[in-house]
């Protein structure tokens, strides 16, 4: 009998252990799980990493699409660790931009809406419009577009950071920026509004003595002039070429008619902000036509109306303001595109029609 209570109690330390062991190795596993797994290095991915995630879609589903795209190492352990923190049923839907290498944790903030908002970093292109602008922010799921328009055109906002304007377009300036998701739209236009502030005083106190040559011309003539400039000009050193050309055509007598810009991208632009005030925009698609050239009803057509457009096409960097401020001094009036972004550059009429059919291929 006491062979078999030896036995017994025996048997009943094993298992004590066992369980203890099995106990102890859980509580390590959930402590790597919770402690040291959150913070690990991700991989190394591509930079960006964008995933359309429908309604529906499952926590290991998507799980398994972020591993095959290098965001996480592995789908199970991270699908397990969502689980565990009850982050399984609140998955984001849409649109979701990952920047790689991001660690466990940073993955799961930006695949679920219960850890508070995420941080975004969105690029703003030299040239873009507050329309192209407006679409990118809601593209990264910044704010509506219909809303960030709508706080552009905020009088008491322009105001208030001294722009002399209807709307903000020419003074939204490019740049990169980070904004939580769903910020505020006016938000938006007062960090960018801030920030050309900040950039066109230092052009300011850069070319004072060329800002000081420009009689009667404002600031909001500067900008408008560099945002056809910036529209222009696919290659950074013809900016200030080109810019030399368009004050030949407003200064000049020899260019006829006289001080018309003939500028293609303020015919589009007027297409997209006024559509209604011109016929020829009612089928516009992005490219342009005769009709278009033609119509006296786009204000924004410098074909048809001498001196600058109503106002700024686009939103210019530095460079393109730069340009305007101190342009090239020559005697070209003419430019015609010849590929890779670069132009043919011509004196006369007739140089310009030699090299349009140059550049055609019609010779």
């Amino acid at each position: 009998m006491r062979g078999e209570s030896d036995l017994g109690r025996g048997v009943a330390r094993l298992v004590t252990v066992a369980t203890l062991v099995g106990v102890l190795g859980l509580l390590g596993t959930l402590g790597w799980l919770f402690v040291v797994y959150p913070d690990s290095d991700g991989p190394t991915g591509p930079e960006e990493v964008i995933l359309e995630v429908p309604v529906g879609t499952t926590l290991r589903s998507l799980a398994d699409e972020l591993e095959d795209n290098g965001v996480i190492d592995d789908a199970r352990t991270w699908s397990t660790y969502m689980r565990m923190r009850g982050l399984d049923r609140h998955l984001r839907q849409g649109k979701i931009r990952f920047r790689t290498p991001m660690t466990p944790e940073e993955v799961a903030r930006y695949a679920t809406t219960r850890l508070g908002r995420i941080q975004i970093r969105i690029l703003i292109p030299e040239g873009f419009n507050r329309f192209e602008i407006a679409e990118r922010l809601d593209e990264y799921g910044v704010c509506r577009a219909d809303d960030f328009l709508e706080a552009t055109e905020d009088s008491s906002l322009l105001a208030s950071y001294g722009v002399d304007a209807n709307d903000a377009e020419g003074y939204l300036f490019p740049d990169t920026y980070e904004f939580d998701d769903q910020t505020r739209p006016r938000r938006v236009v007062e960090r960018m509004l801030a920030n050309w502030t900040r950039r066109y005083e230092e052009l300011r106190e850069q070319y004072a003595a060329e800002l000081a040559g420009l009689d009667g011309w404002t600031t909001h003539d500067i900008i408008a002039l560099a945002s056809v400039v910036e529209k222009e000009a696919a290659v950074s050193s013809e900016r200030a070429r080109i810019a030399g050309v368009f004050w030949n055509r407003l200064n000049s007598r020899r260019f006829l008619p006289r001080r018309r810009l003939q500028a293609d991208p303020t015919v589009q632009y007027g297409c997209i902000a006024v559509p209604e005030a011109a016929p020829s925009c009612s089928d516009y698609d992005g490219s342009i036509t005769r009709a278009m050239l033609d119509d006296r009803e786009n204000p924004y057509n410098t074909y048809r109306h001498s001196g600058l457009p109503p106002g700024p096409i686009s939103n210019p960097g530095r460079a393109a303001i730069a340009a305007v401020i101190d342009p090239e001094d020559h005697d070209y009036f003419y430019f015609v595109a010849r590929g890779s972004g670069r132009h043919h550059f011509s004196k006369t009429l007739r140089q310009h029609n030699i090299a349009v059919r140059r550049n055609s291929g019609s010779e």
